[in-house]
């Protein structure tokens, strides 16, 4: 048998998905007082700090057709990864969302957790509302050794997004 030097097992095991680590995003959409109120539209995604773009986690939107044309209003997500998506995205797409607390919980066996290598990311989640305002808000995500011990990161939006918290947990 071979002996593998160590600096290329601990390499092999960095660059191999952290399997069984979970990911919780829960955002508050605040209610403002607008006549005319709707809901918005909102993307979460995972991007490398130097901005490039690796998965999306979350897509909320009136998927009729009408609705799917407004996606490029979500002009962050629409640039970093959303014109080259194709919708629906299975387990990523929803409805919009009503103000109040909202969540993605997302398993790490599930996709599209299962092939984030571990790392340092960062989660991004953008709101937009028709006749209302656009918010991006951009959370550090420690995956490094997301198996063992749960830690989380808070934000706060000022518009268009309310508290937002992402936790990782085995």
């Amino acid at each position: 048998m071979k002996a593998v030097p160590l600096a290329t097992a601990l390499a092999a095991l960095c660059a191999t998905p952290a399997l069984g680590a979970n990911l919780r995003v829960e955002m508050e959409i605040p209610r403002t007082s607008d006549v005319e109120y709707h809901f918005p539209y909102v993307a979460i995604w995972v991007e490398r700090p130097n901005r490039q773009a690796v998965m999306n986690l979350a897509l909320w939107y009136d998927s009729d057709e009408e609705g799917t044309r407004y996606l490029s209003d979500l002009r962050s997500w629409w640039r970093a990864i959303g014109r080259d998506t194709s919708l629906p995205l299975n387990g990523v797409t929803g409805a919009t969302r009503a103000p109040g607390l909202n969540g993605v919980a997302l398993l790490g066996t599930q996709f599209p957790l299962r092939d984030l290598e571990r790392g340092e990311y960062v989660v991004v989640i953008e709101a937009v509302r028709e006749r209302g305002g656009r918010e991006l808000i951009r959370i550090p995500l420690d995956w490094t050794n997301p198996n063992s011990r749960e830690h989380t990161v808070r934000a706060r939006g000022e518009t268009e997004i309310g508290r937002v918290t992402v936790t990782v947990y085995p």
